[in-house]
């Protein structure tokens, strides 16, 4: 593949393909190659899908050629995550227990960025059942991240992450229930974008905990998460011209902020003060309402998770990574009562969170507390899985549990982000902030 096209964004290859300089055959041809040439393809993809990649490709190319192209992006190869139907293709959620599952059509999202032009190149390998976020599956295979092949990648989208980071794809789709987007994209120095629940359709996604469950895009850049972010909707993008810090007040919120690692902690202080010299008014405060609401996390996400896949794992528990098994096992001691009685105090929580944090344009947070765990220590050490696992997860889960959107952002500083959360379907302010605090860390 020509470098250029590489380090190129997704919209950028897609003004690309529309002023002529690219063609999307080409494009998609040297997409493939180069994942033919990179070592560990078989790593971050689960399989590649050269007949449609090249299908799709050659009708795009009709179309700029007779000037009727459907969007920016037509024309534009990405990658998705191994938990959204294709039809006719297998889609295994990285697990064993779904080996051989082939679905009869494509999940809507996938279906609608298949109807604007863009180019599915294949799946990617993910945390199996995605539950988890560091990214390790001995299952199927644990991507490798970009910065260090010693450490993990970050889940559960581990392999939508890498397919970007080592330029086998312009973008990769995938989803987040408790971080799953964000985190490999912080661990991997790209943008993710957590989407509000409900937003986009999960209709052909495999589930995890479905009231949690979100789709969203990882990218290099702010702009391309907004133009597949309207992609996947059926909308239109939202216009990112003239945004800007200047006037804007953001609550860096405590403890998340400051009760983290010494590599985090650092890269998210270097962001604030460029956000402030920027023009944003900084305060920093408790949110007593996420603190209790993180006491619900193991009921409610736990619950749903074995709810959903319980019979599936015990006709077979012998199928699974023991770790993620056990965590999917947490939820069998959760009562019918205790969980609806958990989900009403997680919606009065969430009030209590909009009016606490109605005064800010948004919330900042480091995405993650931790630097990547070490990928063969994790499999040797229990007690070492648990408990990065649950601070890599920590900061992630507030979005999830406060039902906001969230998008994670380079730092410059290697696998650390900097998190900006903004209220339920606010993701217009939100990438619009998201864009003004990527140029100022620039």
């Amino acid at each position: 593949m020509r470098d250029d096209w590489q380090s190129l964004s997704a919209s950028d290859l897609g003004r690309a393909i529309g002023a002529g300089e690219i063609d999307p055959v080409a494009l998609t041809e040297a997409y493939l190659t180069a994942c033919g040439a990179f070592p560990d393809t078989d790593r971050i993809y689960t399989m590649l899908t050269p007949e449609r990649a090249l299908a799709e490709a050659e009708a795009s190319a009709a179309r700029a050629k007779d000037g009727v192209r459907r969007g920016l992006l037509d024309g534009v190869p990405i990658s998705w995550k191994d938990l959204f139907d294709t039809a006719g293709l297998p889609t295994e959620a990285g697990s064993a227990l779904l080996k051989g599952r082939v679905p009869s059509e494509d999940a809507e999202v996938l279906a609608r960025a298949t109807r604007a032009g863009l180019v599915c190149l294949g799946k990617t390998h993910m945390t199996e059942l995605a539950f988890s976020g560091l990214g390790v599956n001995p299952i199927t295979a644990t991507p490798p991240n970009v910065n260090d092949p010693d450490l993990v990648p970050g889940g559960s989208s581990s392999g939508a992450a890498a397919s970007v980071a080592f330029g086998l794809a312009a973008a990769g789709i995938g989803s987040d229930t408790g971080g799953s987007v964000r985190l490999p994209a912080a661990y991997n120095d790209l943008v993710g974008l957590k989407t509000t629940h409900g937003r986009l359709s999960l209709q052909g996604v495999v589930p995890l905990a479905e009231s949690f469950d979100t789709v969203g895009p990882l990218t290099k850049t702010v702009e391309d998460a907004a133009h597949l972010l309207a992609v996947m909707e059926g909308g239109k993008p939202v216009d990112l011209t003239g945004a800007r810090l200047a006037g804007k007040r953001f609550l860096v919120l405590e403890p998340y902020s400051s009760d983290v690692r010494d590599a985090p902690g650092a890269a998210f202080q270097s962001a604030i003060d460029r956000l402030a010299q920027a023009g944003a008014q900084i305060d920093t405060g408790t949110i007593p309402a996420i603190d209790e609401a993180m006491q619900t996390t193991l009921m409610l996400f736990t619950g749903e998770a074995y709810g959903t896949w319980g019979e599936t794992i015990e006709a077979a528990p012998e199928k699974m990574f023991d770790r993620i098994r056990d965590r999917f096992r947490q939820g069998r001691e959760v009562s019918a009562p205790d969980f609806v009685a958990g989900w009403q105090r997680l919606r009065r929580l969430r009030r209590d969170w909009a009016r606490e944090t109605a005064a800010y344009d948004a919330v900042l947070l480091p995405t993650a507390a931790n630097l990547p765990a070490n990928a063969a220590r994790l499999m040797s050490d229990d007690d070492y899985f648990v408990t990065e696992n649950l601070l890599t997860l920590r900061n992630t889960r507030v979005g999830n549990l406060m039902g906001l959107c969230a998008v994670t952002l380079p730092t410059g500083i290697p696998s650390t982000g900097i998190m900006i959360l903004c209220p339920q379907m606010a993701e217009p302010q939100l990438l619009r902030i998201a864009a003004a605090a990527e140029r100022a860390l620039a």
